[in-house]
């Protein structure tokens, strides 16, 4: 079952899991549970994405219970309206702050521009061996993407060489191999903290947060940010 963390009479949000995806792909012929059957059986009425998330990024994922709710939501998203906010666990010791303005290409070519800003919330160095360094680095980060391209955040850190760890597209595979080697840890540790937007019917204002999912926080306590306060952010 999902766990729904917000719902009224035309939207409903779920703490996705990491590794699930939305909907049916042909890209993933194979799979059989999508986020969006398993809703909709599960309050017995159709729901509509109102935007989408990486297979492997868990956190708040929107859906509109009605078309005409999809449609306005898929409008705020397309427009930049709704403010992301989500946590990565990336390698090494990135800078207390950052922003990344650096354009992404589409599929057919096309360049989009693409904007993200983060604050580094905790480093972490564990007694851990890797390549020519006696340790590993590695960093908390909250990153606001103010575009949405595809991959938009899992790019963004690749290139500013601090890649997403579990990312296999664009990060590194020597990380992610360590992670599964050491800790039996293979999920991307990218969490979609927090939306806030603008009720497309009662105008007002909301902030749907959702938890971490369990394997990135069993990385938060072996990374040593306990104490980092998440949910004030």
């Amino acid at each position: 079952m999902l766990s729904v963390i917000y719902q009224d009479d035309f939207l409903i949000a779920i703490n996705k899991p990491h590794g699930l995806l939305v909907h049916r792909s042909s890209i993933a012929a194979d799979v059989e549970e999508f986020a969006l059957q398993i809703l909709r059986d599960q309050i017995n009425r159709h729901v509509f994405p109102a935007h989408r998330l990486d297979r492997k990024t868990g956190g708040v994922l929107l859906f509109a219970l009605d078309k005409t709710t999809e449609v306005a939501m898929q409008q705020q998203f397309a427009l930049n309206q709704v403010h992301k906010s989500y946590l990565a666990i990336v390698r090494g010791h990135t800078p207390d702050t950052g922003e990344i303005d650096y354009p992404l290409r589409k599929e057919n070519g096309t360049l989009q521009n693409a904007f993200t800003a983060y604050k580094t919330l905790g480093h972490a160095e564990l007694p851990v061996a890797f390549g020519k360094h006696a340790t590993s680095r590695y960093s908390l980060v909250q990153a606001k993407p103010t575009t949405g391209r595809m991959h938009q955040l899992r790019k963004h850190f690749s290139h500013i060489f601090h890649p997403i760890i579990g990312d296999r597209t664009h990060g590194c595979n020597k990380q992610n191999r360590l992670f599964t080697e050491t800790w039996e840890m293979n999920t991307m540790l990218l969490h979609a903290l927090k939306l806030e937007f603008t009720h497309p019917l009662s105008k007002k204002p909301i902030g749907i947060e959702a938890a971490l999912q369990p394997e990135f926080t069993r990385m938060i306590e072996l990374m040593g940010w306990n104490d980092v306060k998440l949910n004030a952010l």
